[in-house]
């Protein structure tokens, strides 16, 4: 009879019908878990679809909600590049047969898009720092070359601008219709998918696209460290996080038994075949609907696939678990989140310049940051992942500013190590700018025993 009531008021509990991967709860058929046994393993192919992200339905958000007497005043987007061809190619297998041109008619395609084109055909007047200047501003190839935004990457963040302009112009107002340059801040790294992937979000973001206004600055580090960049204690903790990698990797016999299939499949060394890094590629073509590559010796299945995601997905469990990754994070966004607090701090005093900051970035930039905030229930970032930070001003209060911090739509400021205990004291559903600045400005180097950046960035952690 417990188990009845139990079991009922299991069903009860409300189901938020936000997710951080903006899929529909309702696609997926829920299955009431077992109470007495573990809970089910996480589903690799299930979470290779999330990282797809596939444009298909309407994403619903929680960026811009805030109670009604609040004034948003300053919004930074940390955007990665949408979906790209591989870097990497399984050795003696044919490419993935993927077009990089872009064809309104062919989905996934978005209203916008073709209209998208003719304006970047234009574009000489902006102002695009060094090597910027030369690359593409939208993917043109019949066959993608490696690494090339693909017509699917440059509809995800189309579908990400216009989401962020509803929210963020036309709601909240935080860009007028005669906005200028100054009230932009735009980076990128050098890479063509990164810079085309900005211009999209931007295409449908601001309330005219005018190539006069666009400023995009080049950042030649995929951490963004800037001019801070020498931090000898950060690259011995990547090297000690990678150790760890491997030796989870040699470990795991399910795995290794694979990669010697496939490599018999292909025809090349196990050794060989691990270097090229064979999920970059498998992802590709499960994300596009495209069959594994086959030989003479047989074909790459679904399995191979399921043991090479799944693996990844446990070593990014154990990453958490292991501290090395956080270590590195803490040193390798220090400049990066210095940057976005000086910016806030800014504003917050009345400064009216770079309300709306956009940079343009790799997976391996989003993820360090996730983990130095301390969101480890954040998943790996997906393609055209966004992590948006939030500045807003108490109308009741004027001189107290609070921050939101959202991850894919989610709100994930309550999720971060200096704001966790927050809410439990606060009837605001925000953390106050001051907890956000001294984490950045001192707590991020307690683990460090120390008290600066510099310092360190040259001393072992405690």
């Amino acid at each position: 009879a417990w188990l009845c009531v139990l079991s009922l008021a299991v069903h009860l509990i409300p189901v938020n019908p936000v997710r951080e991967d903006g899929l529909n709860p309702k696609s997926r058929k829920r299955i009431m878990p077992d109470l007495l046994t573990e809970p089910p393993a996480i589903d690799p192919v299930y979470e290779a679809q999330v990282y797809c992200n596939i444009p298909s339905i309407a994403e619903r958000s929680m960026e811009g909600h805030a109670p009604h007497y609040f004034k948003l005043v300053a919004v930074q987007v940390l955007i990665r590049h949408g979906d790209r061809y591989p870097l990497y190619a399984i050795p003696k297998t044919k490419r993935p047969d993927i077009d990089c041109m872009l064809v309104p008619s062919r989905k996934p395609s978005h209203p916008q898009l073709e209209a998208f084109m003719k304006h970047m055909s234009k574009g000489s007047a902006a102002q695009l720092d060094g090597s910027l200047s030369s690359l593409p501003r939208f993917p043109s190839h019949s066959l993608c070359e490696m690494g090339e935004l693909t017509q699917t990457g440059v509809v995800q963040h189309l579908r990400n601008g216009q989401l962020l302009r509803e929210i963020y112009i036309n709601k909240h107002k935080l860009l007028p219709s005669d906005w200028t340059a100054k009230q932009l801040y735009l980076e990128t790294t050098g890479k063509s998918r990164t810079l085309q992937s900005a211009l999209a979000l931007l295409y449908t973001f601001l309330p005219d696209f005018d190539w006069k206004k666009i400023t995009m600055r080049h950042q030649w580090s995929t951490i963004f460290c800037s001019g801070s960049c020498d931090c000898p204690m950060r690259n011995h903790y990547l090297e000690e996080e990678q150790r760890r990698q491997y030796s989870l990797r040699v470990k795991n016999n399910d795995l290794e038994k694979i990669y010697m299939d496939m490599a018999k499949i292909v025809g090349i060394p196990t050794r060989q075949l691990r270097a090229s890094n064979p999920i970059d590629s498998l992802l590709c073509y499960f994300c596009h609907n495209v069959s594994f590559p086959c030989t003479k010796a047989g074909c790459i299945g679904m399995e191979h696939f399921r043991v090479i995601k799944r693996h990844q997905l446990e070593d990014e469990r154990e990453r958490q678990e292991k501290k090395l990754y956080f270590l590195y994070a803490l040193l390798a966004t220090h400049p990066l989140l210095n940057q976005t607090v000086n910016r806030l701090q800014r504003i917050a005093e009345g400064r009216k310049e770079e309300v709306f900051v956009l940079y343009s970035a790799h997976d391996v930039t989003l993820s360090p940051v996730l983990s130095a905030l301390g969101i480890t229930e954040a998943r790996f970032p997906r393609f055209a992942a966004r992590l948006v930070f939030e500045l807003w001003q108490d109308g009741k209060r004027p001189k107290e500013h609070f921050i939101r911090i959202l991850y894919n739509g989610a709100d994930v400021t309550f999720q971060t190590s200096f704001c966790k205990d927050h809410y439990k004291r606060s009837s605001k559903p925000m953390c106050p700018l001051e907890k956000f600045v001294s984490f950045v400005k001192r707590d991020m180097f307690l683990i460090f025993n120390s008290t600066s950046y510099y310092d360190a960035c040259r001393r072992r952690a405690l």
